[in-house]
């Protein structure tokens, strides 16, 4: 009776073994299956892109990548609808086109000209609106402001001054205002490490221009 049960035995825990060994290879496919899937799914997303957005080949920084040439092509759109608005104000005499036309495309800046203007303890020191967003290394700046002489040429080498290589750049322009939509690395040795500090340095940079401008 003993050797039968311990014969039972074994050949329950050799079943047992066979099934957790039968799992293990089981969820090794499956897990083999699914990196092999994912490995094709960010390819597929990694030649969409321009190379300059995913210069590394590691699934985080292909996706932000993509997060951040999905926020550029979003700027696109916005400026090409911006671009549409001026046009039809043009070809239309009776509407007057709006002060600030592009006022509808910023979400949440860090800098609103209407803001100072208009609300009680807002800051007077605004020289534009801008509004930046940021992930990872690469930025996306939206700012309107008033078209001064040089002032791209000024904007593009205050932002390479600052360690912030330009790697697209729109311009919206809509009688004496202007929308930048640009899309911005920042490189390393740049002490701009936050959205807000990025804006700041921008805000600033477009004071000195409306200083300049305000004695020429």
């Amino acid at each position: 009776m003993a050797a039968g049960r311990r014969k039972r035995r074994r050949v329950k825990s050799t079943k047992n073994r066979e099934e957790i060994e039968n799992q293990r290879m089981t969820h090794i496919a499956v897990e083999r299956n699914r990196r092999k899937q994912m490995n094709e799914y960010l390819a597929v997303l990694r030649s969409l892109m321009p190379p300059s957005y995913s210069q590394r080949g590691d699934q985080a920084s292909i996706i932000g990548g993509a997060i951040n040439f999905v926020k550029e092509l979003e700027q696109l759109l916005q400026s090409m609808e911006a671009q549409k608005i001026t046009n039809d104000s043009h070809n239309n005499n009776n509407l007057i086109a709006p002060q600030q036309p592009f006022s509808d495309f910023f979400s949440f800046p860090q800098y609103s000209t209407r803001a100072a203007a208009g609300e009680a303890g807002a800051t007077t020191d605004v020289a534009a609106d801008i509004e930046v967003t940021m992930v990872e290394s690469h930025a996306n700046l939206k700012i309107q402001s008033r078209r001064r002489p040089k002032q791209l040429l000024r904007l593009v080498a205050g932002l390479q001054a600052l360690r912030l290589s330009v790697l697209h750049l729109n311009v919206t322009s809509s009688d004496e205002m202007v929308l930048y939509s640009v899309s911005v690395k920042v490189e390393e040795g740049s002490h701009l490490t936050t959205v807000d500090e990025i804006a700041a340095a921008v805000n600033q940079m477009f004071q000195r221009i409306e200083e300049e401008a305000a004695f020429s």
